[in-house]
């Protein structure tokens, strides 16, 4: 049967040039959706360039139908390709949810030059790469930046999972998606614990706070050669102090007032936290001061938690800790919400697996930050986190 019968299904009037436009529009259209046996790339390829001309000043239904037809082509034009995705969305829907002619580099191109509407639909596709990701992710639309977090089969690379992050802590509710991905690194899931919910910590933790057994035994021997050469290679001393099985800094404990922790939190709770004892309880526990004040100021709970069982205070301390900082308690038989989760973390935490998540905070909270400032206390127990005050008690 010719070419031409299969097209003419609506014949029009002589004397009209927009319905033949049309017609030579669907005419075209057959030819670019012939089988590779009866077409030549050369011959598909200046069809399609004749039709997007065409379909360039045609109205929107016939550029629907277009989409429509070429959307399962496995070999469709590119320039065709490349005019119908970047159409409304009502065009371009029919190409990017089902064309698998789509190549990444066009992907990456719609995801920078295209709608919101658009980047929704690309981020649904299977098997994303990590560029096309990228791209989705650079705007930092809370709602693309969801359906790929959502979307197994996508692959992140580190730069768009720090993206997802960055932008997690405006909306928290990027933070349970994050969770389920497999590319997060612990570093990355102890920065997201700040500003998560609890069900979210609870995953963090779950995940990422792990013990240092096998690192504990493999290095067993460095401190004894460490100490030798009287600590001073700085990169051997940063590993080993993460390796250690002590948390609390003993030098610091030998030159303060209060001669330990435990004694420092009692006085906390009969006089009031201040700037004075957050800052000795910090340098008691081992982390510089910016570092317990984000724990003590946090309102959720679970740092004081770590921070308890990370340095070893039983859990008289911990509520001691917490009255100190005029913190709601509740009744008996109701504890206050934020309390009973407090509790139930340090409870469901092992020393070791709370020293790991502690050291990581303190890393990430210093890193990068001068060494004068001040920390301060407000009267309601919240701290208020500048700069650190000088570190240099601390080991």
């Amino acid at each position: 049967m010719p070419l031409t019968k299969t097209m003419d299904t609506d014949s029009a009037p002589p004397d009209s040039s927009s319905h033949t436009r049309t017609i030579l529009a669907r005419r075209l259209a057959d030819i670019v959706c012939l089988p590779s046996s009866r077409i030549t790339p050369v011959e598909r390829h200046m069809s399609g360039d004749l039709l997007v001309g065409m379909l360039a000043q045609s109205p929107l239904d016939l550029r629907k139908r277009c989409a429509r037809r070429v959307a399962p082509l496995i070999d469709a034009a590119p320039g065709l390709l490349r005019f119908l995705i970047h159409d409304e969305i009502e065009v371009a829907r029919q190409v990017l949810e089902d064309s698998e002619a789509l190549s990444d580099y066009q992907l990456v191109e719609a995801a920078r030059t295209t709608t919101l509407e658009h980047r929704l639909i690309i981020a649904q596709r299977r098997g994303l790469n990590e560029l096309v990701c990228e791209a989705l992710l650079a705007p930092g639309e809370p709602e693309v930046t969801a359906r790929v977090l959502k979307n197994r089969s996508a692959q992140l690379s580190q730069n768009g999972l720090a993206r997802a992050l960055e932008l997690s802590r405006e909306y928290p509710l990027l933070c349970a998606a994050l969770l389920k991905r497999d590319e997060l690194r612990p570093a990355q899931g102890m920065t997201l614990f700040w500003w998560a919910g609890p069900k979210e910590r609870a995953q963090v933790l779950t995940r990422f706070a792990v013990g240092r057994d096998i690192m504990q035994d493999v290095a067993g021997d460095i401190f004894s050669r460490m100490a030798a050469d009287d600590w001073q290679d700085p990169l051997v001393r940063k590993a080993m102090q993460f390796i250690e099985r002590r948390q609390r800094n003993r030098a610091a404990i030998d030159k303060s007032p209060y001669s330990s922790l435990e004694n420092a939190v009692d006085t906390a709770m009969e006089t009031g936290m201040d700037a004075t004892l957050a800052e000795e309880i910090s340098y008691l526990s081992g982390i510089k001061p910016v570092t317990g004040a984000r724990i003590l100021s946090d309102q959720g709970g679970e740092p004081i938690a770590i921070l308890c069982k990370a340095t070893g205070l039983k859990r008289d301390y911990l509520l001691k800790l917490w009255r100190a900082l005029k913190r709601p308690t509740g009744a008996p038989d109701t504890p206050d919400p934020a309390l009973e989760r407090t509790i139930r973390c340090f409870d469901g935490l092992s020393s070791n697996k709370a020293q790991t998540v502690l050291r990581y905070w303190n890393w990430a909270l210093n890193a990068d930050r001068p060494t004068t400032g001040s920390t301060e206390i407000t009267t309601s127990g919240d701290l208020e986190i500048t700069t650190p005050n000088s570190a240099a008690a601390f080991v």
